[in-house]
């Protein structure tokens, strides 16, 4: 038949694509298998009794927190990706002034850090180490711990692996321990919890493989070893659709957190923190 194709039947969207779009939002997902008995975050001092920071407060933290990023950004090796960032926060401040709000996975983790002053933190996606840097400034004796692919040229940045992360963590004044782990998070992250199960983490940050079958099985293994009271955030959310659906499902359905999102920026962050220990159950929306 002449004129006719596939394409133009559906509205000039090509069939696999749409086809693989709707089984990215029907697949199953992996959920995470919490665990009772989960520890709460610690306070500081003997009047510091349990109360970690609403979404409200973390989201004021993470939306004029551009200043202080960009100084710590000043302190790891210049790279392309740092002159964008620091370029792009400056001239918004210099257009927009004090007014200006936003907020992006390294303002959300300053503000997180800053907020909950974390003793450890889980750090799936790496790279440069630029959000590691971040946490490590504001939180120089926490225990780090990262999970990387360390695949060459990723997003189209530079990507100079482990012993480049811990120089950059060093030149923020880091003294904690450092724990790397190279490979695919779906296979390595599980077996190195289960070696240690006594690890509970009070930030996590979930920015590595986007693919929905790595991701969720990153949700999955991470969420059960977060601290009740402790943060979990997640970046490029609105970049990539299923990461919504992810979150949707695995966050905000559930009982267990009160949760953020800025959706302004280009890719959008979220940011969620862990209020009980209970049993999951859906709320109605």
């Amino acid at each position: 038949m002449p004129g006719f194709s596939f394409r133009r039947l559906i509205g000039g969207v090509p069939l696999g694509y749409r086809l693989r779009r709707r089984w990215q939002w029907s697949r199953p997902l992996s959920l995470p298998q919490y665990i009772a008995g989960t520890p709460f975050i610690d306070g500081t001092g003997p009047k510091d009794f349990f109360l970690p920071p609403n979404p409200a407060t973390l989201a004021v933290a993470a939306q004029e927190a551009t200043q202080p990023v960009e100084e710590i950004l000043a302190r790891l090796t210049q790279t392309d990706q740092i002159a964008d960032a620091q370029l792009y926060y400056r001239s918004a401040r210099d257009k927009f002034g004090e007014r200006w709000r936003y907020a992006d996975i390294l303002t959300t983790l300053w503000a997180a850090a800053t907020l909950g002053s974390p003793k450890t933190y889980l750090e799936i996606g790496v790279r440069t180490g630029r959000s590691a840097a971040v946490v490590g400034a504001i939180s120089p004796s926490c225990d780090i711990y990262g999970f990387d692919l360390w695949t060459e040229g990723y997003g189209g940045y530079d990507n100079p692996g482990p012993d480049f992360v811990r120089d950059e963590l060093r030149s923020v004044g880091h003294t904690g321990s450092v724990t790397l782990v190279s490979g695919d998070s779906s296979k390595t992250l599980a077996p190195f919890l289960a070696e240690r199960p006594d690890l509970y983490f009070d930030l996590i940050a979930i920015d590595g493989d986007k693919s929905i079958r790595v991701a969720s099985s990153d949700f999955a293994n991470a969420l059960p070893r977060l601290k009740v009271g402790g943060i979990v955030v997640c970046d490029d959310i609105f970049l990539v659709p299923h990461l919504e659906r992810i979150w949707h499902d695995v966050i905000r359905r559930d009982a267990r957190y009160v949760h953020w999102q800025f959706t302004q920026g280009a890719v959008g962050v979220v940011a969620a923190v862990r209020m009980s220990d209970g049993p999951l159950h859906a709320r109605d929306f």
